[in-house]
């Protein structure tokens, strides 16, 4: 240490000084030391001072700042801080402070802060306060304070700044704040408050700011913020709080709103519109963003599907929507082309494909309109996101992406269960024909229409069904959906299509294990069971796309019946890349796999290249001929080159 730049002449050596402050920080002190009498700041964070005796400070009159954090301080005595009558910040925070005496500051006339932070204190009265007439900033944060006085200002007449967060106070009465004329800043988060009371904080004219957040508050009384015409900022996070229509409608100058973790089923733009100068809103949920447009700020920022600016909400969903959308779409029609184009001998098994190709072609349609949307949203999402999910072309894509999902499901579990019984009873004449198999299908589109349009019947049961999100797929529910459209996408997800999955895996599981156990010797029986073991083994791959599909849809479902939260990230990954699976594999897995397939793709190539051979041939063989001007030489000519040709068709036949 520079001893020039110290200007106390007396201190321990265990303290650090610079000029008029000294720093005696963790130096193991069991008393105040005495110092040079114009120590302007002294810090004693850390130390074992247990108790503060009488005149402790008297001899440091031009005291302004004072540290004792930290100290286990127990006892303070009522005249302790007598004399230091230029304080202006005083530190108590972290002791082990259960009780002060009434009148400990009354000789701090100039002090400015006060902070009790970390004591278990569990009273306090007005008189407590007295001589504090300059004090600006309280804080007793985390302490046992279980009520509020009485005229709690009444000795603090420029109180501004109060933090009562995280006590036990349970109720607040309505003459608490009644002297509070210029508080601005009011902090009671992380208490036990389950009432507000009408007009409570009617006398806090002056207050700019208040929070109410991490509280029992069921409900807040309309008049409650009635008179506060000054208020910039509201704070009713983590509260289990049922909001009303109007609920904000005498706040006309507030610029921020925070309601997160608060459900608020009843959610409409009317809510926010009185509220012009609103610029930051913070909500539980993304989706309640779309019924305050004309905020500037909203949080959060994203539902992991849209964002503030756009339908989809990064560039990777941006670009693969468009890709999945292609391949699905083209691979379907392809596929619907191959199999009119090349015959098959089952031709009801053929005429069963070009059904699910067209259901999964749905699912390309869905996906390709949702990239049309998010482009003619881009950049301003946020005007729009409201009436997008309410209008009837997200329903109707929403209805179209379950026609697809619900039809290609139960078509697949039929063609399972067509494959399972001439694979485990080969024998059997249950196998439907033509006519049954067309009203197999004809009933499976019925159910999947049923299935799609039952949430359009009744809005008032089942909600807006479609419109839960961006996306417009009600994949994972929300906890403030109405029952009856929770109820049925649960039902839908985990009843039709869970139990078609254990279907489908347990027809494989049994065909494989009847394959094995089949023990004929007869060479045609023998074959015929090869051909079925070589489509078994080209299903077990969509077993397996189904499996990788619906998988992590099914844990969706489940975590959301324990209502466990699940990132908005994982659901528009599971809409735009994983529920598309089977559509976009089903053409691969179904066709050009195929062995029959490949071999009349084969057929037809080799066909195609001896054509493209004759071209050639009589291409050479027309350019072989020369023309003359003269017509004799020119017949000459040709007749010779006619029969040279003739000859070396003759050697070749007889050489072949």
């Amino acid at each position: 240490m520079d001893p020039q730049e110290c200007c106390l002449s007396q201190f321990p050596d265990i303290c650090e000084c610079k000029d008029t402050e000294l720093e005696c920080v963790e130096a193991s002190l069991q008393a105040v030391p005495y110092v040079s009498s114009n120590v302007t700041l002294l810090s004693l964070k850390g130390n074992q001072i247990r108790s503060l005796p009488d005149n402790a400070f008297t001899n440091y009159k031009e005291l302004t700042n004072l540290f004792l954090q930290n100290n286990c301080l127990r006892n303070i005595s009522q005249t302790a801080f007598f004399g230091l009558f230029q304080l202006q910040k005083l530190y108590l925070s972290n002791n082990c402070i259960m009780y002060l005496h009434q009148g400990v500051f009354s000789h701090l006339h100039e002090l400015r802060w006060l902070i009790l932070d970390e004591n278990p204190i569990v009273q306090i009265t007005p008189e407590l306060f007295t001589g504090l007439q300059s004090l600006f900033f309280l804080s007793m944060i985390n302490n046992s304070l279980e009520e509020l006085p009485q005229r709690l200002c009444g000795q603090m007449p420029f109180i501004n700044w109060i933090d009562f967060e995280g006590n036990s106070i349970g109720s607040l009465s309505n003459s608490s704040f009644i002297t509070c004329d210029e508080l601005t800043v009011l902090f009671l988060r992380g208490n036990r408050i389950k009432l507000v009371k009408e007009n409570i904080f009617s006398s806090l004219r002056s207050l700019a700011e208040i929070d109410l957040s991490n509280n029992l508050i069921t409900e807040v009384p309309l008049s409650s913020f009635k008179e506060l015409k000054h208020l910039q900022k509201l704070n009713l996070s983590c509260n289990p709080l049922s909001l009303h229509t109007d609920q904000f409608e005498t706040l006309p100058h507030l610029q921020s709103l925070s309601l997160e973790k608060i459900e608020i089923p009843n959610i409409s733009t009317k809510m926010f519109q009185p509220m012009k100068n609103l610029s930051h809103i913070y909500f539980k949920k993304f989706r309640y963003c779309s019924y305050a447009p004309h905020v500037r700020v909203c949080t959060p920022l994203t539902d992991g599907i849209s964002s503030f600016e756009n339908l989809l909400a990064n560039t990777i969903l941006r670009v693969f929507v468009w890709v999945i959308a292609c391949i699905t779409c083209f691979g379907n029609i392809f596929v619907i082309g191959m199999r009119s184009f090349i015959q098959s001998e089952n031709k009801t098994h053929t005429m069963s494909i070009k059904i699910l190709c067209c259901a999964d072609c749905l699912m390309g349609v869905y996906l390709f309109f949702i990239g049309v949307f998010d482009v003619k949203y881009r950049g301003q999402y946020k005007k729009y996101a409201l009436i997008w999910m309410e209008s009837l072309q997200c329903r109707s894509l929403g209805f179209l992406a379950m026609l697809s999902t619900e039809v290609s499901v139960l078509l697949l579990t039929y063609l399972t269960l067509e494959k399972y019984l001439a694979i485990v009873f080969p024998f059997s004449n249950i196998r439907p024909g033509r006519r049954q198999t067309l009203m197999i299908l004809m009933t499976i589109w019925l159910i999947g229409f049923i299935i799609a349009v039952i949430p359009f019947w009744n809005e008032d049961f089942f909600g807006n069904y479609y419109g839960k999100n961006g996306v417009c797929f009600p994949l994972y529910p929300d906890q403030t959906e109405e029952s009856g459209g929770k109820g049925y996408s649960l039902g839908i997800f985990l009843g039709v299509n869970l139990v078609a999955f254990i279907i489908i895996v347990f027809s494989y599981v049994s065909m494989f294990c009847s394959i094995q156990k089949t023990a004929l010797q007869t060479s045609e029986i023998r074959s015929h069971i090869h051909m079925d073991v070589a489509v078994a083994n080209r299903f077990f791959f969509i077993v397996f796309s189904d499996a990788v599909c619906w998988i992590p849809v099914f844990l969706l479902k489940i975590l959301s019946l324990f209502r466990v939260e699940i990132p908005g990230t994982v659901t528009s990954w599971i809409v735009i890349f994983i529920l598309p699976i089977n559509s976009a594999l089903n053409p691969i897995l179904y066709t050009l796999t195929t062995s029959f397939f490949k071999e009349k793709l084969k057929q037809l190539l080799h066909r195609q290249r001896r054509r493209s051979i004759f071209r050639n041939e009589r291409k050479s063989i027309s350019t072989s001929l020369v023309w003359t001007e003269d017509s004799a030489v020119q017949h000459s000519t040709l007749k010779l080159g006619f029969l040279h040709k003739k000859s070396l068709e003759e050697t070749v036949i007889r050489t072949t």
